[in-house]
């Protein structure tokens, strides 16, 4: 029997609830499909932080090292812990130890899910630089608290990174409708996103299947909205990636329903996945999350594990759920409810 060992970190808010119930999804899928899911779980936190000083411990990459995979429920109290510190203390460190340089997230309307758009065909799949560019942390802050205070954040962008990200969205345009789009602001940005641009056109030279246009983020951004289904995959750089699949989340219908891989292609160390929404203190303990994100981005989690006929019927479980009406309008339905109707249309 197939095993797959898998690090949970369930994290802040609503983290808890949607990683238990996407976890119990993803070991029903397992037994199905006649493998095995050994889950460990990681208390790593804002309340860790808040009693060790340290949102994981000083080893916390090289025991996550051991793992196939890793489960992400939400990271993030800011009325306790400043999100800075928290992003900072784990998620990006864990990205960038394990090189998941390829952020991935599907954008696509679920069956009976209503979005803010006329639009109802689309497909695209958001692929953001994850390990560096504008969220490097290259910088530094001069003369703190005085009138001559100086802040300076600096973008990094190599060869090797910019390179391989696009590399990636070019093999997936291939994989899909073969049409790939590369977002700069080369227009003002005449360093960093024109090196983009410039290795965007070298690439597409060795990808003469793959139709390649290349936008401005403001003009992709309208483009989102107004044409989203003249869009295949989008590559973007850490920040531009960021907003633009927040924008994709909203005309998918929300976030409860945005899912990603942070993918480490060559399979050096492990991949995690995670839903797109934080954690949510509002709602917080009222048992309202919409856990359909945390399954998604968990059908993803199986899919890079080779577990490709589970993910397929996770995802097939889903869309019946949704068709049924069950987890389409946010708070209506309870996180037990709509885990329980998906567990339902597993069999």
């Amino acid at each position: 029997m197939t095993h797959h060992r898998i690090a949970l970190i369930p994290g802040d808010g609503i983290g808890r609830d949607v990683t238990a119930a996407a976890w119990s999804v993803l070991e029903k899928a397992a037994a199905i499909g006649k493998f095995r899911l050994e889950g460990t779980e990681f208390p790593w936190s804002c309340a860790f932080y808040k009693q060790t000083g340290a949102m994981m411990p000083a080893d916390g990459i090289q025991i996550l090292r051991g793992f196939d995979a890793i489960l992400l429920g939400a990271i993030g109290w800011p009325a306790e812990v400043p999100d800075s510190v928290s992003l900072h203390g784990l998620l990006l460190p864990i990205r960038k130890a394990f090189v998941q340089y390829a952020n991935i997230r599907p954008h696509r309307l679920l069956p009976g899910v209503q979005g803010p758009l006329k639009a109802e065909a689309f497909d695209i799949v958001c692929i953001r630089e994850n390990t560096e560019g504008e969220y490097s942390g290259a910088g530094g802050r001069v003369h703190q608290g005085t009138a001559d205070e100086v802040a300076v954040e600096t973008s990094i962008f190599t060869r090797t990174g910019v390179e391989r990200v696009l590399r990636f969205g070019f093999e997936q345009a291939r994989l899909r409708r073969g049409k790939l789009a590369s977002v700069t602001k080369s227009n003002a940005q005449k360093y960093s996103m024109v090196f983009w641009d410039e290795i965007t056109r070298e690439l597409a030279a060795q990808y003469p299947d793959v139709e390649v246009t290349m936008y401005h983020i403001d003009a992709m951004a309208a483009r989102m909205v107004m044409a989203p289904e003249s869009l295949d995959v989008v590559v973007a750089s850490n920040l531009f990636g960021d907003i633009l699949t927040d924008l994709g989340a909203a005309i998918q219908g929300g976030l409860g329903f945005a899912a990603s891989a942070n993918i480490n292609p060559d399979r050096s160390g492990p991949s995690m996945f995670e839903p797109v929404h934080g954690s949510a203190p509002d709602i917080a303990h009222l048992g309202i999350a919409n856990p359909i994100a945390t399954i998604w981005s968990g059908a993803m989690m199986l899919d890079h594990l080779s577990e490709t006929d589970a993910a397929r019927r996770i995802m097939e479980a889903l869309k019946r759920t949704t068709a049924s009406g069950i987890g389409t309008v946010p708070g209506k339905d309870r996180t037990e409810t709509i885990t329980a109707a998906v567990l339902a249309a597993l069999d």
